[in-house]
């Protein structure tokens, strides 16, 4: 049984998870608190909790969903040839400013690779909701399948990171290396909004009710991904 391995138990790790065990993968989760704080997983999401070297070691795949302001935190050397799907997200009201970002010297998924320099990153699942990932997620046959984009600078890796997200139940689009991953990232065309159901208002969304999502297909994807202009980060403020 090939394992998923998570580190981070927050809303995109706790749902990506849920979706690998419902595909048939063994799912080890991490977080920074210890595998004791995890018992709630456990029971509802039927995954394994342990260390964060722990989860490491024992995946196929290693989903890094942390906020990007802790990405120093994460040991090195347990990462070493594994292929790691960063899901962060850069918002300096939460993760400080970061210069380096706010120069758009780099972009978040080359700081976590710089981290990690042995394993292979992917950006992945940092474009859509979590609430979105349950809702949208369809077998493979599924007419109204949605996609979502990839960038990685191994071309390996980027193979295995589309097995793993086509088998939770999306298609997948590959942007480019990693310095392109900014294309789907915050203030862009295929950030979130892309993946909202036309009923779902913001209001709706931060009383926490459900958006049943609204299927977002290879052809559409690919128009935002090109239709993208990089937004200034220094500017951000949330």
């Amino acid at each position: 049984m090939a394992t998923l391995g998570v580190i981070g138990s927050g809303n995109i790790g706790s749902t990506v998870s849920w979706l690998a065990g419902e595909a048939g993968l063994d799912v080890v989760m991490a977080n920074s608190r210890g595998p004791e704080s995890l018992a709630d997983k456990v029971r509802d999401l039927r995954v394994r909790a342990a260390t964060v070297e722990e989860a490491v070691r024992a995946a196929d795949w290693v989903l890094v969903a942390i906020p990007l302001g802790r990405y120093l935190e994460l040991p090195v050397e347990p990462f070493g040839g594994k292929t790691v799907l960063d899901t962060m997200n850069y918002y300096p009201s939460r993760d400080g400013r970061i210069e380096r970002l706010d120069r758009e010297q780099v972009v978040t998924a080359q700081l976590l690779q710089e981290r990690l320099p042995a394993a292979h990153t992917v950006k992945a699942f940092n474009n859509i909701s979590a609430r979105n990932i349950v809702s949208l997620a369809r077998p493979a046959d599924a007419p109204d399948r949605s996609a979502l984009p990839i960038a990685g600078d191994d071309a390996d890796a980027k193979v295995s990171a589309t097995e793993l997200i086509q088998l939770l139940g999306f298609d997948v689009v590959d942007v480019g290396p990693l310095r392109e991953s900014w294309r789907f990232e915050p203030e862009t065309p295929a950030y979130v909004t892309p993946y909202l159901s036309k009923a779902s208002t913001a209001k709706q969304r931060a009383a926490g009710q459900a958006d049943p999502g609204k299927p977002l297909p290879v052809a559409g994807l690919v128009q935002l991904i090109a239709a993208a202009h990089r937004p200034p980060v220094a500017q951000r403020e949330f």
